[in-house]
């Protein structure tokens, strides 16, 4: 039996949802739907309104019924079940979904829209609380010296009344309007700009002017979705350029300016040159990548000396709890062999340091990994890496789960794979793990559904934190001089995730900074400093050239640990970061300018984020430096209740031993080999 929602219609102010019934035997004694919401478990029946016939029913629903306004929750996401009681069958069947919604305003700050999670299960998605300052559109194109823009034209099937498109000089205090028509499309606006309307060598920010229930409103266009399938660049009959350009709190701009001459095109010749060669050396490492499987299936016997290779972050630092599992075993067993796999560009620093390293990707790489009898690392190893029976793999992981992880991502939006494809390759990876380090009893239920895994779970916290608790305030006043941090400054740390739909290329993304450095200096330039800690995914370097002695980039510090320790507080936004830097009971502020988008689109989270976190959320730019005063007023978070409920739940079984745990570990599982 199975029940399909296939239509969605707007009736006399309700909606009414239309379902197909197949094999559902008949006579219908009674049909109901269920709506259950996945994250509080709260739960709406409502009877099937009409019966059309026995493959078709219908029900009407106020979508306002799907919010609870006093629930402290903005974003609710609800199942439907089909009731079916009938004189010898009862039971619930989950509703499948065909229909995938637009967005449908209700009002200036809710819409809905419906949806199908991965499994094509429907989801009615209600979202409430958005900015009654934003505008969110359809489309926008550059065509037939156009710019043009679709959006809707009505809120919970109301017409909104005298639409115009604006777009303001970011540089002058100037503005101008364009009229807005009705498409064809009903509840549908199509705008339409001359390009030769632009002004010359100009960067604009888009907004509608409308009036909405006898109100004069001006709001910021934003678009929620990509620019992929859009036409984004032209270049007019005058031979100007003018681009569509997404912000990072996905407002739009436009810029206008003079095409690239014949000399500036033939100037970039040379980067069609760099563009064979990346092609060439695409080729290189593809025939590469051959000759690393080949090297993988030779047989291997292990070194007659237990020897262990660490590996962070896929070779790209020498950091994390690898790291402070390294420098520990150094200490009390100098006698065994470590070796790290590292990049070519961690070459420098380990041999600064005396750390005995090997690169990846090379023959001596795939010897020494198929010879040693531990891998210990924080991220996964190619799926191509061959795990030798005598090799025992501790993954140490390297974050307390806050974004869903693993087979809990319903829809991977990552480049250059499948959700499908993303899924079979985590279970195989964690099948190859041994031993995985868990911070709590929280990461662990969650590490064991999201990646399949069903081997030993080493609960000792994780070691690269143990840094945090046993430093002295001594340390912590070397640690700034060392890094050419002012003494008698504060310290704010900004430190975000990247997103999976920023990404520039496969396993490179962009990442833009959601507020102004101009603004953080005018008003705590001269008693604070920034710190700015970038995802290691993300590709873009920042430019902070013009703010030396207030914003530091220390993106590429290798050991995070030390930032947490020089910091008197937190920025952050859906990074796990926050769990470690509770360990310091220092002040955490939550910036998450693209929340209602990242949650939906992107991958979900398994904390309550409106109600489950260690400290405030700033919404927008100006909460969020009115808030930073606020925070830095109490330095210390010990007595604030929320705030040491959290710290319980998931920093109190780290005591500071942490990689003395994983090295016990390890020297168990030598001596059984013994």
């Amino acid at each position: 039996m199975r029940a399909i929602l296939s239509g969605l219609h707007h009736k006399k102010n309700l909606q009414e949802l239309e379902l197909e019934l197949i094999d559902v035997p008949e006579p219908f004694d009674d049909l109901a739907v269920t709506f259950l919401e996945k994250q509080t478990k709260a739960s709406l029946t409502l009877p099937v309104s009409e019966v059309v016939s026995a493959e078709v029913v219908r029900l009407r629903l106020d979508p306002n019924a799907l919010q609870f306004t006093d629930a402290g929750q903005s974003e609710f996401s609800w199942e439907l079940y089909l009731n079916l009681r009938q004189q010898n069958t009862r039971g619930l069947i989950q509703v499948e979904s065909e229909y995938l919604s637009d967005r449908h305003q209700l009002s200036l700050t809710s819409y809905y829209q419906v949806n199908s999670d991965a499994n094509g299960m429907a989801l009615f998605n209600m979202h409430t609380q958005q900015a009654e300052s934003e505008f969110t559109i359809s489309a926008i194109n550059l065509q037939d010296d156009q710019l043009q823009v679709i959006g809707q034209s009505q809120i919970n099937h109301q017409p909104i009344q005298n639409q115009r498109l604006v777009l303001k000089n970011v540089n002058e205090a100037s503005s101008a309007e364009w009229p807005i028509t009705q498409m064809s499309l009903h509840g549908l606006f199509t705008a339409a700009i001359p390009l030769s309307d632009l002004a010359a060598d100009s960067t604009q920010q888009l907004f509608i002017r409308s009036t909405v229930a006898g109100q004069d409103l001006e709001q910021r266009v934003v678009l929620a979705k990509s620019l992929a399938g859009q036409v984004t660049q032209t270049i007019t009959a005058n031979h100007r350029l003018v681009m569509i350009e997404k912000r990072f709190d996905n407002g739009i701009r436009v810029q206008e300016m003079a095409a690239p001459t014949m000399g500036e095109r033939l100037a970039s010749v040379p980067g069609k040159v760099g563009g064979v060669t990346r092609l060439l050396s695409m080729l290189m490492d593809k025939a590469n990548l051959f000759y690393m499987r080949r090297l993988f299936k030779r047989g291997h016997r292990p070194y007659d000396q237990p020897t262990l290779i660490f590996e962070s972050f896929g070779g790209r630092q020498v950091s994390d709890s690898p790291y402070a599992i390294y420098q520990l075993f150094r200490q009390l067993y100098p006698g065994f062999t470590c070796i790290w796999s590292i990049d070519r560009s961690q070459k420098a620093f380990c041999k600064e340091n005396g750390i005995p390293f090997v690169v990846r990707r090379t023959a001596k790489w795939v010897r020494t990994l198929e010879k040693a009898t531990f891998w210990i690392s924080n991220a996964r190893f190619p799926s191509w890496v061959r795990k030798p029976n005598y090799v025992t793999y501790i993954q140490t992981w390297h974050g307390t789960p806050l974004k869903k992880l693993g087979l809990d991502i319903e829809n991977v939006s990552m480049p250059g794979t499948t959700t499908t494809k993303y899924h079979a390759n985590f279970v195989k990876e964690a099948n190859r793990w041994d031993a995985l380090v868990s911070p709590n009893d929280y990461s662990t239920r969650i590490f064991r559904s999201a990646f399949g895994f069903n081997n030993q779970i080493l609960k000792v916290g994780y070691p690269r934190n143990d840094e945090l608790i046993n430093s002295t305030p001594e340390d912590v006043v070397a640690l700034k001089e060392s890094m050419g941090i002012p003494l008698d400054k504060k310290v704010i740390l900004y430190a975000p995730t990247y997103r999976d739909n920023q990404f520039a290329e496969k396993g490179k993304y962009t990442f833009e900074l959601p507020f102004s450095l101009d603004d953080f200096r005018a008003k705590y330039g001269q008693d604070a400093v920034l710190v700015l800690r970038m995802h290691y995914l993300i590709s873009n370097a920042l430019d902070i050239s013009g703010y030396e002695g207030v914003v530091f980039d220390f993106s590429n510090h290798p050991n995070i640990s030390d930032l947490y320790l020089i910091s008197d507080m937190l920025i952050t936004d859906y990074s796990s970061v926050f769990f470690d830097f509770a360990y310091l009971k220092r002040p955490i502020l939550f910036y998450p300018y693209d929340y209602h988008m990242y949650k939906d689109e992107l991958r979900g989270f398994y904390l309550d984020y409106e109600a489950d976190l260690p400290g405030e959320i700033a919404h927008d730019e100006k909460q969020l430096l009115q808030l930073v005063g606020e925070k830095l007023q109490t330095p210390d978070m010990s007595g604030n209740q929320k705030f040491m409920d959290f710290y319980r739940r998931f920093c109190a079984i780290d005591d500071g031993l942490s990689s003395l745990k994983i090295v016990n570990y390890v020297m168990q599982q030598i001596e059984k080999g013994n």
